[in-house]
């Protein structure tokens, strides 16, 4: 059983803590645990109840009717609120994934990975839905706020997701420009890797994508072999000493644009040299590599 701590829980809920604390006082439902040092956490149960209710909240509920709503009930109704392909419900469903993450359900994931993508495409699926909600839940930057079976799981099922949507797309032309992905040794987060290079390929670029735990020297031999315009790189725990292996490579030998991205916190303060496009977002890669295109 995983334990939560109010952290963890107000950033997947989008519950304020506050909130949670007014809650615990007036109504019943929400009996958090306390340490021995009296800081409160929530189990598993409590977490998937409040994930829930904060759907229904979104949707114009009061939690005074929530409170006394049976958990059948509760359920229910989160299913029939994202049933509705009128409306966008792209916050319940990253919450609603971040429930079948917990829930270890993998009949639950596809229901709203599927729907998502007969409503918007696989493209705007990937990079609307299955990225934000990688980001809620840390899974893309090793800073997961789920227990490591639970992140497992669901980093297993979207690799899978991503690798056949890649596998849907045409080969790019001829004379399409192309990128170089990789990730360097110390590196094994490839979730963010796969995201770019479905993201490249709808966009027309070939893709030689080298996977995690590259050796710098194998770089050099894959760029004099493949001649690609770009190449792009993720950093999700440090960047020390590695980025300045690559840099050196990169000016006196290879003298390829690098793009780079990873987790936000490790990158925030970095001062970048030239050679470097920071990428925060799928956005970013999006506009770059269209605007490198038409160069």
């Amino acid at each position: 059983m995983g334990n939560y701590s109010m952290v963890q829980v107000e950033s997947l809920t989008g519950i304020k803590a506050h909130t949670l604390r007014v809650w615990e006082r007036r109504y019943n439902f929400l009996r958090p645990m306390r340490t021995k040092t009296n800081i409160r956490y929530y189990s598993d149960e409590q977490l998937r109840k409040l994930l829930n209710i904060s759907i229904l909240i979104k949707n114009g509920f009061r939690i005074s009717k929530l409170s006394k709503m049976p958990d059948e009930e509760i359920h229910e109704r989160v299913n029939e609120v994202l049933k509705n392909p009128l409306v966008e419900h792209i916050e319940e469903e990253v919450r609603a994934l971040s429930l079948s993450m917990l829930e270890l359900n993998e009949a639950a994931f596809n229901h709203i990975y599927q729907t998502h993508v007969l409503r918007k495409g696989l493209f705007a699926t990937v990079t609307q839905l299955i990225y934000p909600f990688l980001d809620h839940v840390g899974v893309l930057w090793t800073t997961s706020k789920t227990v490591p079976a639970q992140e497992h799981f669901i980093s297993s099922l979207i690799r899978q997701k991503i690798i056949a949507a890649i596998e849907t797309l045409p080969i790019p032309v001829h004379e399409a420009p192309s990128i170089l992905l990789f990730l360097l040794e110390k590196e094994d987060h490839e979730i963010g890797l796969l995201l770019a290079n479905f993201i490249a390929k709808d966009l027309g670029w070939k893709v030689y994508n080298l996977g995690p735990k590259v050796p710098v020297e194998n770089i050099k031999t894959v760029v004099e072999i493949a001649k690609p315009q770009l190449m792009l790189t993720m950093f999700t725990t440090s960047w020390v000493g590695q980025i300045e292996e690559l840099l050196n490579i990169i000016r006196k030998e290879v003298n390829i644009p690098l793009l780079v991205s990873g987790n936000p916190e490790l990158l925030k303060e970095t001062s970048l040299p030239d050679e470097i496009t920071l990428l925060k977002k799928p956005d970013d890669l999006i506009s770059f590599l269209s605007r490198s295109k038409k160069d």
